[in-house]
């Protein structure tokens, strides 16, 4: 029991009421994330490249797009066993939740033909995706499947982030697009304009649990000074 348990992150938390709004807030980036995934692919103007090798999988078997991204989240957790990664329960319910999430927004979402509708879904896409991503990476549970291979990788190899982020995106680009993904002009505004969305939604929600986190200590601290 004490090796499965050192698998796992530990949650760090500051009781349950901070748990429960913790993981509120990371179900509902990820089911805002796979939302923004389906945006992204009815604006038919090209995908991120892990949607590119997705969607390239989905052409060839048969599954849905939201099955594979759930089943390539099951392979790149596999490879986090050699890198000795540890798994938390937002690494878990990432790999689950993104695809059927994705799979609902494709169902609700029509497709469009006039290029401003895919140049309005692809902007709305990526700025949700980025909002997405900051409202569920701060709350603090585990990486996604992807960010942790990422990691991983870089502590293995000592190699810069953006090396190893360059190199694994690069060749399941290009094995995605080998498998008819599609790649289009979407897919290089997402390379460039994602991390920046990101990293002006990230800080927010950061300073957002940093200010909810001083509360919480503040109240615990005053509670226990009263006893």
């Amino acid at each position: 029991m004490h090796r499965i348990r050192r698998l796992f992150l530990p949650i760090d938390s500051l009781g349950p009421a901070d748990t429960a709004a913790r993981v509120g807030q990371l179900l509902g980036g990820l089911v805002l994330y796979g939302l923004s995934l389906a945006m992204l692919i009815r604006a038919d103007l090209g995908v991120g490249p892990w949607d590119v090798f997705s969607l390239g999988i989905a052409n060839h078997l048969p599954m849905s797009y939201g099955t594979a991204t759930v089943v390539v989240s099951g392979i790149v957790l596999l490879l986090w066993i050699p890198l000795r990664q540890r798994v938390g329960i937002g690494t878990l319910l990432n790999a689950l939740l993104v695809g059927p999430a994705a799979d609902i927004g494709l169902w609700l979402l029509p497709e469009v033909d006039a290029l401003w509708q895919q140049i309005l879904l692809l902007a709305g896409g990526m700025v949700l995706l980025a909002f997405a991503t900051g409202f569920y990476i701060a709350a603090h549970l585990g990486p996604g499947p992807r960010d942790g291979l990422m990691t991983g990788l870089v502590r293995i190899t000592g190699w810069r982030v953006w090396i190893v982020r360059t190199l694994i995106e690069g060749t399941v680009l290009l094995i995605g697009w080998l498998l008819g993904g599609p790649v289009g002009v979407g897919t290089v505004v997402f390379a460039f304009g994602i991390g920046p969305l990101i990293g002006l939604f990230l800080p927010l929600f950061e300073r957002r649990r940093t200010r909810r986190a001083s509360r919480l200590r503040a109240a615990r601290l005053a509670a226990s000074t009263a006893r």
